[in-house]
């Protein structure tokens, strides 16, 4: 428990000192936001103001997990896991994707950098890498980081992937995922906000694993599967307060955005743990808005391909509302109550699992 009190703290600070530096750099050379012209009007006020902000979350993230793991080494902490490494280095291979991205879109000066073949390499080389070696390094057990069973709250042993299905199946996570996060990242502060609840979550999932994981516990049934949980734990602590210190400066109105750098990476965070905590099915129950903000823009392509009709004003849906009337601030407030209620929600279906194995 101190050490994710540590890991807290320090990503909390570095990112809330972080983030107005780079606001100041980023400002001075230029590196502002492109604003679609199809988006709502209001918008329009937005273009300029400094991006790729993703890289304090990074970074933040970064610093709690080490700084918390070089505080443990005082009172004989366990150092990083295969687990908690393979998650981090997905994020941040995804966050080096949206960097370019970013960086691209400043050059151009438009709202479209990396072409959608090179984002989607990107992305797909961030998951065959991390789909790979999940399935190595067992420990005395034999488990191994990920598992090729398919996973609710643990394992379902009746379904077994296969090694090259399981890579496929990352693929799958990691690109849905981190496109979700993304599509979410258009009004100030929604992402952010959001994904320190999902990753709050992910605290006391990963936590309640290591205090019942089979390796600690001498229970019969109940216990957990899960090759490092107090180390994911860690790095889910880190990503969350590193996202609440960056909420500081991005909440509206926001002095910066985090840009695909963030929201990329913060997508492949969920996909990571959800594979490494045996949670992958829960997972669309934490993030319930970003599955609803990526199904919505599905719902309006295939549906205008088909019909030649919009189902929303604009897709992803948080526009549908601005649009509709609602202040921006009011949708930001509703779709974080909103995950709230999804991140309770799935957390009381975790819980009530092992409630129901343990009688």
């Amino acid at each position: 428990m101190r050490q994710i009190l540590f890991a807290a703290g320090i990503a909390l600070v570095v990112a809330i000192l972080l983030t107005p530096l780079l606001v100041k750099i980023f400002s001075r050379q230029g590196f502002g936001q492109e604003i679609r012209n199809e988006g709502p009007a209001s918008h329009q006020k937005k273009r300029g103001t400094p991006t790729m902000g993703g890289v304090a979350i990074i970074v933040g993230m970064w610093a709690g997990y080490w700084g918390s793991h070089l505080i443990g080494i005082g009172f004989d902490a366990d150092g990083p896991s295969v687990s908690g490494l393979l998650v981090l280095g997905l994020a941040t291979m995804l966050g080096l994707v949206g960097f370019l991205d970013d960086f691209l879109k400043i050059r151009k000066q438009r709202n479209l950098g990396l072409n959608k073949t090179a984002k989607t390499v990107g992305q797909l080389a961030a998951a065959v890498i991390f789909g790979v070696l999940a399935l190595r390094w067992p420990n005395e057990q034999g488990l191994t980081p990920g598992s090729d069973k398919l996973s609710y709250v643990r394992d379902i042993s009746s379904i077994t992937m296969g090694s090259v299905v399981f890579v496929l199946f990352c693929l799958l996570l990691v690109s849905a995922w981190s496109n979700a996060v993304n599509f979410t990242d258009g009004l100030d502060g929604l992402a952010a906000g959001s994904m320190s609840m999902v990753l709050g979550a992910y605290v006391v999932i990963a936590f309640w694993q290591y205090r019942n994981s089979c390796m600690r516990t001498d229970m019969a049934v109940g216990c957990y599967q899960v090759r490092d949980p107090l180390d994911l734990a860690l790095l889910a602590v880190s990503a969350g307060a590193a996202c609440v210190g960056f909420l500081w400066w991005n909440a509206a109105p926001a002095k910066i955005f985090m840009g695909d750098t963030g929201s990329l990476a913060l997508g492949g965070l969920i996909a990571g743990l959800s594979v490494t905590t045996r949670t992958e099915l829960l997972a669309i129950v934490l993030g319930a808005l970003f599955v609803a903000e990526a199904a919505s823009v599905v719902v309006q392509i295939a549906v205008f391909r088909t019909a030649g009709r919009r189902v929303f004003r604009m897709a992803p849906f948080h526009h549908h509302f601005e649009l509709g009337g609602w202040p921006e601030t009011t949708v930001i407030i509703r779709f974080w109550l909103l995950t709230a209620i999804a991140s309770a929600l799935g957390l009381a279906l975790f819980y009530g699992e092992y409630l129901s194995v343990v009688g």
